[in-house]
Order: structure tokens, then sequence, then C-alpha cells
């Protein structure tokens, strides 16, 4: 059986549309790898949000969404991984704080953890 993280963390924002090719360039080349060094992240996955077409009640929708474009996704051993010192320094380093930061918005982070456990 393949085990799973015991929590998520949902780090969710939109950025202005003209730092948007940064913004993907710094997230995939420097934040990442910076964060995945972090003891107890265990991986991160990037998604982007597309639009949904499903069958509920009988007919197909499109279903609206007020979600934020650009979602990441954190499997995490523990929760405390959040607040170490490690992350602490780990969200601080390269063009994050200053080039990219600065320009997103609708930011929103959920932890989860798994149900029953």
């Amino acid at each position: 059986m393949v085990r799973r993280a015991p929590y998520l963390m949902v780090a969710s924002m939109d950025v202005d549309p003209k730092r948007e090719d940064l913004f993907n360039e710094v997230y995939d080349k420097e934040h990442v790898p910076n964060l995945i060094r972090v003891p107890g992240v265990l991986s991160v996955v990037r998604y982007k949000r597309v639009e949904l077409t499903m069958s509920i009640a009988g007919e197909v929708r499109v279903m609206p969404s007020s979600q934020p474009k650009y979602h990441a996704i954190y499997e995490l051993e523990r929760p405390d991984a959040l607040v170490s010192d490690s992350w602490a320094d780990a969200v601080e380093v390269g063009r994050w704080p200053t080039e990219i930061r600065p320009f997103t918005r609708n930011r929103q982070h959920t932890l989860l953890k798994i149900h029953g456990e």
C-alpha cells in the first residue's frame, strides 16, 4: 500500500498578469526547490485552475469558480514543518519575497489532515 502524507497544505493565489511568466519561473525553479528541502515537507505539486464541467442533478453544467488561479499542494509529515526555522528561511530566499509575493493577491492557505487518523 502506498503511504499517504498525513497532512496537506494548499497555498492558492492569483498573480498580476504582467508577472505571470516570472511567477511560474520563480515558483518552479526557486521557491519549490527551496521548500522541498525543509524537513517534514515530502513533496510539492503545482496546479492551475481550469474550467470545470460536470454532471450534477441530471444535467451537465459548467461550474463557476471564485477560487484563485494557482494552487500548490504540499505533502507534509507534520504541520510544525510550516513554523520551523527552515521553513521561515526558505520562504524568504531568492526572488520570491521581493519580485513575486508583492504581486500576488487572493492568497489562501489551507491545512488538511487525513480524516480518521
